[in-house]
């Protein structure tokens, strides 16, 4: 348990997005944009092909902590607990002096996994939101509202209840300062939840 532990919190660790910014632009993107080490500023500050890739290798990270730790048969709790500390690495990594990002992609990753059905119950609220406010951060956080509920109706597992909750809980409370920064520059928090393009970005 302790090896599945430590080798979930070394995934999570991976600054796919501090390497990619290096790579392509010689900087460091905790730096540059929303000075987040996450597939959105990636996006906006690199490239949209880049930030799709460091999506998908953030999700891989949680995703894969998790599988590692369900191939070795270990309880329910030690799973959760693997993905749990792959969000944690990518939050505070220890290659990069435990400064990272905020752990949505991750976090998604360790859900999808848990709960394969809430892949596209989640992309279909992604979308539906995305199309309404046009914010994709905005959007992608107030679907984590969703898992709890997935795993109540479609699984009926109550320990998976409250862990999407308490996973969904880590990368929200840690973008309350990056919320109100927005408001600051966006003059409203009408404005925060709605823009008018998918370039509105403060």
């Amino acid at each position: 348990m302790v090896l599945v532990l430590v080798t979930a919190y070394l995934l999570g660790s991976i600054p796919s997005a501090y390497i990619i910014g290096r790579l392509r632009k010689g900087t460091d993107i905790r730096e540059i944009g929303s000075r987040n080490m996450g597939a959105m500023n990636t996006i906006y500050s690199v490239g949209f092909w880049w930030g799709t890739l460091d999506l998908l290798v953030d999700m891989g990270k949680g995703a894969a902590a998790v599988a590692i730790a369900q191939a070795f048969g270990i309880h329910q709790y030690a799973v959760f607990a693997a993905g749990m500390m792959a969000v944690i690495g990518h939050n505070l990594p220890v290659f990069l002096r435990f400064k990272g990002g905020k752990g949505g992609a991750t976090a998604l990753g360790v859900l999808f996994v848990l709960m394969p059905w809430s892949v596209l119950i989640y992309c279909g609220l992604f979308g539906i939101l995305l199309l309404i406010t046009r914010a994709p951060t905005i959007s992608y956080g107030i679907c984590f509202a969703a898992f709890p509920f997935i795993a109540w109706l479609l699984y009926d597992n109550t320990p998976l209840i409250f862990f999407s909750i308490l996973l969904a809980l880590i990368p929200l409370l840690r973008y309350i300062p990056r919320m109100l920064e927005m408001r600051q520059r966006g003059g409203s928090w009408q404005h925060v939840f709605k823009r008018k393009d998918l370039k509105d970005r403060f």
